[in-house]
C-alpha cells in the first residue's frame, strides 16, 4: 500500500496514517510563478496499490477548484507511473450540493466531477455524507464507498439520550432518509423507540421559507442531523421550531462545518445548545473561544483508515458500513 496525503489535507492525512499504524509516503509540491504547479510521488508506485487523501473544502489558501485540480493531476501522474489501482480518499467532496437541476438550465455538478476523477483513471472514490448519496452514487461509474456518520457519533449521541426521550429531526425533508438512518443506529444503541421529525424547508434565490414542524418533540432531547453546516441558519431555524415545541434541548450533527458567512455569530444561538462535526473540513473560520464552547470535533480519520485498511486486504466494506466488525 502507498498512502500519500496532499499538502492542503496533510493533517487529516498523518490522522489517517497513524490509525493505519503506517507513515504518509513522500511526494513533493510545487508551485510555478504564474500559478501553475506539479506533484509528483518521491517513491515508485509502480504496480502498487495507492490512497490519496484531498478534502476539496474550501480554504485560507485554496479553493476547492485548486484542490480538485491538483487531486485530478497526482491521480493521473499515479497512473502515468504505472500504479495498479488508485483510489481517491476525500473526506469532503466539492460540488456536491448540486445534484440536479432545480431551474432552468441548471448545471449537474456532481455528474461533472464524477466524470473528471473517471477520466484521469481513478479506479474508487472514499468520501463521508454526501448531500445525496443516490445522486453520487448514480454520478460515478467505478466504485464509490460513501461513509456516513451514524457509527461516528453513536457514542455522543447515546450519552445525551440518556434515559429520557429522543428524537431525530432533519432539518429539512430532503436529509428525511440521513435522519432515519441515523434513528435506526440510535435505536439499536439504546435498545429502545427513538422519535422522529422533519422541518418544512423551500429555498429559491437564496432566500429560505417554511415552518412546519413534522413530529412530536415536546419534553424530548432533540438531535438535528444534517450533511453539514455553512451559514447554521438551517440548523438553528430547525433548532429553534424544536424549543418552540417544547423540546428540552436541541444539538446539532454535521460531518461537515465549513462555518461560511455568519455562521460563527449563528452557532452560539441559545436554542442550540451544542455542535458536534466530523473534521472533514479544518474549522479555520471559527476562533478558539467560540469552538471551545459551542463545537465538539470527532476525528473521522479513523473510520477513514479502517475503510483503506479493509479496501487494501480484501475485507468486508458492507460489514463496516452496517457496523459489523
Amino acid at each position: 500500500m502507498k498512502l500519500f496525503a496532499l499538502n492542503a489535507s496533510r493533517d487529516f492525512g498523518e490522522k489517517v496514517a497513524i490509525s493505519l499504524g503506517v507513515a504518509l509516503d513522500a511526494h513533493e509540491e510545487r508551485k510555478f510563478e504564474d500559478g501553475e504547479h506539479k506533484a509528483r510521488p518521491l517513491v515508485s508506485v509502480r504496480g502498487e496499490d495507492v490512497y490519496i487523501v484531498q478534502s476539496l473544502h474550501g480554504g485560507p489558501d485554496q479553493s476547492p477548484n485548486d484542490k480538485l485540480c491538483r487531486l485530478l493531476f497526482y491521480i493521473g501522474t499515479m497512473k502515468e507511473n504505472g500504479a495498479s489501482r488508485v483510489t481517491a480518499v476525500i473526506p469532503y467532496l466539492a460540488y456536491a450540493r448540486k445534484d440536479r437541476q432545480t431551474k432552468s438550465r441548471d448545471p449537474v455538478t456532481t455528474r461533472y466531477v464524477a466524470q473528471l476523477l473517471e477520466a484521469v483513471g481513478t479506479d474508487c472514490v472514499v468520501t463521508m455524507e454526501v448531500h445525496n448519496i443516490v445522486a453520487f452514487q448514480n454520478a460515478f461509474r467505478c466504485q464509490t464507498i460513501h461513509l456516513d456518520t451514524c457509527r461516528l457519533f453513536s457514542n455522543v449521541a447515546a450519552k445525551i439520550a440518556g434515559d429520557g426521550p429522543v428524537v431525530v429531526a432533519s432539518p429539512d425533508p430532503g436529509g428525511v432518509k440521513r435522519a432515519q438512518l441515523f434513528r435506526e443506529a440510535l435505536e439499536t444503541s439504546l435498545g429502545r423507540p427513538v422519535g422522529s421529525a422533519f422541518m418544512e424547508k423551500r429555498r429559491s434565490a437564496g432566500v429560505v421559507s417554511g415552518n412546519l414542524l413534522v413530529g412530536e418533540v415536546r419534553g424530548a432531547n432533540v438531535l438535528i442531523v444534517d450533511d453539514l453546516i455553512a451559514s447554521g441558519g438551517t440548523m438553528t431555524r430547525a433548532a429553534s421550531a424544536c424549543r418552540e415545541a417544547g423540546a428540552q434541548a436541541t444539538y446539532a450533527f454535521a460531518a461537515h462545518g465549513l462555518f461560511t458567512g455568519s455562521a460563527a455569530t449563528t452557532i452560539k444561538h441559545p436554542d442550540l445548545a451544542k455542535l458536534f462535526i466530523a473534521d472533514t473540513v479544518p474549522p479555520f473560520r471559527l476562533d478558539a473561544q467560540t469552538l471551545a464552547s459551542h463545537v465538539e470535533i470527532i476525528s473521522a480519520a479513523p473510520l477513514f483508515a479502517e475503510t483503506i485498511r479493509r479496501l487494501h486486504a480484501g475485507g468486508s466494506i458492507n460489514d463496516l458500513l452496517e457496523g459489523r466488525s
